[in-house]
């Protein structure tokens, strides 16, 4: 399922960019928020086929060294555990992954370097090495290796960035999100399954709810809430608010009123982490201070009314905003 931060993310930024944009159209903006989330559901399906694509190229390496006219011992009698690894194979033959990106016309074939780059550094690993040294290997283990493969390889590839925001520009900043989700599919496979237990795209029929609600919310009230935050931010010259650090406190702020259910301290922790990676280099303590502020005034005037999970202790909240992420 996608992450509560990333839906958040994906919010603050369909709020900057209707705004910037001098956007009048409430549903076209909704829209164009609603598609770059199913955008980041597709490209967990890409990302999943990464590895199938990565063994398959070493399946033709081996066929052709099979094939020379003089082939070595080694391409005679080449070591085929990379390429019979069962976890791999369950997501080469499931159904499901395969209709997908069939539906969605997605895939790598059109990005051969990647996939070349992607297996000599996989070759040169010592998880790989290790791995290929072991005369016998468990579920568990081949599973692992593919994990490895996402985490320790794939993703301190700069070509594999480049590559997938050539193929789509919603999916910018979404790879190590995918591939989160990627890992969680793959710890979830068992040996008995024949297919691929692949997440949904969001944990309820809430969470969709709750994106809908939060981003109109912020967007109708955003004026008058930028408005209410200028009470606390009188020591600042407006044209040093960064614009970026306004839209993520109006959607906080948002969120601190109309989601009854999640804890303040998760919001703020949330909406304070998205500034460290989306504002300027002083803005998560510039909006931790006006944000202890906002949710003062905001119990004070009973605007923050919590109920069910948002009721949560200290504690909690913080074992809460480990689940949102």
């Amino acid at each position: 399922m996608l992450s509560r931060r990333l839906l958040r993310i994906k919010i603050v930024k369909a709020l900057y960019a209707h705004f910037k944009s001098e956007s009048d159209s409430l549903a076209s903006t909704e829209k164009s928020l609603l598609f770059s989330i199913d955008k980041t559901y597709e490209l967990y399906h890409q990302m999943l086929w990464l590895v199938v694509d990565v063994a398959s190229y070493a399946e033709q390496r081996i066929e052709l060294g099979r094939r020379k006219k003089l082939p070595s011992p080694e391409e005679l009698h080449p070591n085929t555990k990379f390429i019979d690894n069962r976890a791999i194979a369950a997501l080469r033959s499931s159904e499901r992954l395969t209709d997908y990106l069939e539906r969605k016309s997605l895939g790598w074939a059109n990005s051969p370097e990647l996939i070349k780059r992607l297996y000599g550094a996989l070759l040169e690993s010592d998880y790989y090495q290790k791995y290929m040294e072991k005369s016998s290997h468990s579920f568990r283990e081949d599973v692992a290796l593919v994990e490895k493969f996402y985490t320790q390889t794939a993703c301190d590839d700069p070509l594999l960035e480049s590559v997938v925001e050539e193929q789509s520009i919603y999916w910018s900043d979404d790879i190590d999100f995918a591939t989160i989700m990627v890992v969680r599919t793959l710890s979830d496979m068992k040996a008995s399954q024949t297919e691929a237990p692949l997440v949904a795209q969001y944990k309820n029929q809430e969470d969709r709810f709750y994106v809908v609600e939060l981003f109109r919310h912020a967007l109708v009230h955003f004026k008058e809430y930028a408005d209410y935050l200028g009470k606390f931010t009188s020591n600042w010259e407006v044209d040093r608010i960064a614009f970026m650090d306004t839209v993520i406190m109006v959607a906080a702020m948002s969120e601190l009123i109309v989601s009854k259910s999640i804890p303040v301290k998760v919001t703020l922790d949330e909406f304070i982490e998205i500034s460290k990676y989306y504002s300027t280099p002083g803005s998560t303590n510039f909006i931790n201070g006006v944000m202890d502020k906002v949710v003062e005034a905001l119990t004070a005037e009973q605007r923050i009314q919590k109920v069910g999970r948002g009721l949560l202790d200290s504690k909690a909240s913080a074992d809460a905003a480990d689940d949102e992420a």
